[in-house]
């Protein structure tokens, strides 16, 4: 019998009408994939617990475009399209502040500047990469990173 931890998160937009795409992966399976997220919802996959093991939970924001951000003409951002994720946590217990301090956001602003990254505060607005790396079993994970 096999031990599994369950990861869930709820992810969301702050513009249903601009068709950012979203990938979740937990190290190579792709969980979730979707061209055009619209709505809210909740995200669930498990990962096998019962062994000592590296992982990297992804979220992959994609097809976000220069019209999904309006700025006016003294160069300040009006409007800008964004996919959220939220309530991260791992077998129902929510990862909270932990996100900020362990995920790593990279992404270049979309081309218009160099290639860093950054900390992750639950929104994405550029194309690119929020990454998690954890280890199982998840709870001795979360006694060490608490």
């Amino acid at each position: 019998m096999t031990n599994t931890a369950v990861i869930a998160c709820t992810i969301g937009t702050t513009d249903a009408g601009a068709a950012l795409g979203l990938e979740a992966w937990v190290d190579d399976h792709k969980f979730f994939d979707s061209e055009h997220v619209t709505q809210s919802q909740q995200l669930i996959v498990e990962v096998d617990d019962s062994q000592e093991q590296d992982h990297e939970l992804r979220f992959v924001l994609k097809n976000k475009l220069p019209e999904h951000t309006k700025i006016d003409t003294a160069g300040n951002i009006v409007s800008d399209a964004r996919l959220t994720v939220t309530d991260i946590g791992f077998d129902a217990i929510d990862l909270g502040h932990m996100i900020v301090e362990q995920a790593v956001y990279t992404h270049d602003f979309n081309g218009t500047g160099a290639r860093g990254q950054h900390k992750f505060y639950g929104e994405m607005g550029c194309n690119g990469t929020v990454t998690l790396k954890f280890t199982t079993p998840i709870y001795l994970w979360l006694l060490e990173h608490m």
